[in-house]
């Protein structure tokens, strides 16, 4: 087989790559299904499909059935610290995917494996966070005439996409996956809530029972850390800025306060906001010695990085794997996990794979639906019909039975003289 143009960090990976990704698909029975239509029906016969995607075994179970509805696919990480090298090289070398991707790679490394997917000139997109649809509005905009549509992941990259759509910037039709009902329930609130608990106590051996856990922000992904920290047995403080969101933390019985508040309590810091500079210098200095510092929002941006570094008279690095210690001038030191980064990802190993074999199966019937569709450029909600599907597929896996309506009850919901 010729390979595609790639860049990865060792082909001779390809075997340990490879039964990672099949242990992973056992766990994926809604994805597999879908792959055996794909490939007796070849929805993406002749479509180029450019993606900017976590490079885990997860993604591999995706990208193998993108490859089996005939999609050409070139991949690039959505994060250097989530890329597994071993993954990365058997999608190039037993799939045939054009993959652009190296763990731990620098940010001018990163761009150019962004740009190395998008020279495969697609004719759709997957991305996660935004980067592609940002480079192809900016660095590469040659390229837009030949993009169709695409599809986003995460709530930060959908935030974007309509702070574009209403500059009036956006030029192409853009799905907002990361909004279904599929993916905020169990990507958001149950994936993110296990798998960056998970991460914390990987990276830092930390017993949760009895520590004080602060959540920043408390949307789908906060609202299920904060259900996970709490079944652990540590005591929960939630910051917010909106109202509701705060009065839902409170109903749910954890306690709301600002975070300047917060700051002298908490033993973990979970950041969900999505926003920049949630945890700053004025945080640190009143902070525990030992207090661990995890971002579970896209961006590197929620922990104040070079503010802490400024703060710290010495960075003892890799205390433990993922986690650099900032020593303050009075001797307490910060525990910040995966530089800042996405911890469940970067320090741990993502969501399940039972989780992600929903959110992958959404991911592919919107691909599937942008083929065909024709959309003007804006964010567009995926049709509710995939959610059903891949909610019934699931179930219907885990051997969940339903009720289903009578002819009397159908019509008493859908008559309002009844």
């Amino acid at each position: 087989m010729t390979l595609p143009p790639h860049d990865v960090a060792d082909l001779g990976l390809a075997e340990q790559g490879r039964r990672r990704v099949e242990f992973a698909e056992r766990s994926m029975p809604v994805l597999g299904l879908l792959r055996e239509r794909f490939a007796t029906d070849c929805p993406l016969s002749g479509v180029r499909v450019a993606a900017c995607l976590h490079l885990t075994p997860e993604t591999a179970a995706l990208a193998r059935t993108l490859v089996a509805g005939g999609a050409q696919l070139h991949l690039a990480a959505s994060n250097p610290l989530s890329t597994q090298d071993d993954v990365a090289a058997t999608l190039v070398a037993d799939d045939g995917i054009g993959v652009h991707a190296r763990h731990g790679v620098d940010r001018t490394g990163y761009a150019a494996h962004l740009t190395g997917a998008l020279d495969s000139r697609p004719h759709l997109l997957l991305d996660d966070g935004c980067d592609l649809v940002n480079v192809l509005h900016t660095t590469r905009t040659d390229l837009l005439a030949g993009v169709r549509a695409g599809g986003e992941q995460t709530s930060t990259g959908v935030l974007r996409l309509r702070q574009m759509a209403a500059d009036g910037a956006l030029r192409l039709p853009m799905a907002a996956v990361n909004d279904t009902p599929m993916q905020l329930l169990v990507a958001n609130r149950h994936g993110t809530g296990q798998s960056t608990l998970d991460a914390v106590m990987r990276a830092t051996g930390v017993l949760v029972a009895g520590t004080t856990v602060v959540v920043a922000g408390y949307g789908w992904c906060g609202s299920g850390i904060a259900s996970r920290a709490r079944g652990l047995g540590a005591s929960v403080v939630v910051t917010e800025v909106e109202p509701s969101r705060a009065l839902e933390a409170v109903l749910d019985g954890h306690r709301v306060l600002p975070m300047a508040e917060a700051a002298p309590l908490g033993d973990v810091f979970l950041t969900t906001t999505g926003n920049r500079d949630v945890l700053t210098a004025e945080h640190f200095v009143v902070m525990k010695d030992g207090a661990v510092l995890a971002n579970a929002g896209h961006f590197d941006v929620e922990v104040d990085v070079v503010g802490l570094e400024r703060a710290s008279v010495e960075v003892h690095r890799r205390v433990r794997p993922h986690v650099d210690a900032y020593e303050l001038p009075d001797g307490r030191r910060l525990l910040l996990l995966a530089e800042g980064r996405l911890a469940n990802l970067a320090a741990g190993e993502g969501h399940p794979a039972s989780v992600m074999d929903i959110s992958f199966a959404v991911q592919a019937l919107t691909v599937e639906w942008l083929a065909g569709a024709s959309l003007v450029p804006g964010v567009h909600e995926v049709p509710a019909a995939i959610d059903d599907e891949v909610a019934r597929t699931k179930l219907a896996a885990l051997g969940v039975r339903l009720d289903r309506l009578s002819p009397t009850q159908a019509r008493y919901l859908s008559s309002w003289q009844a």
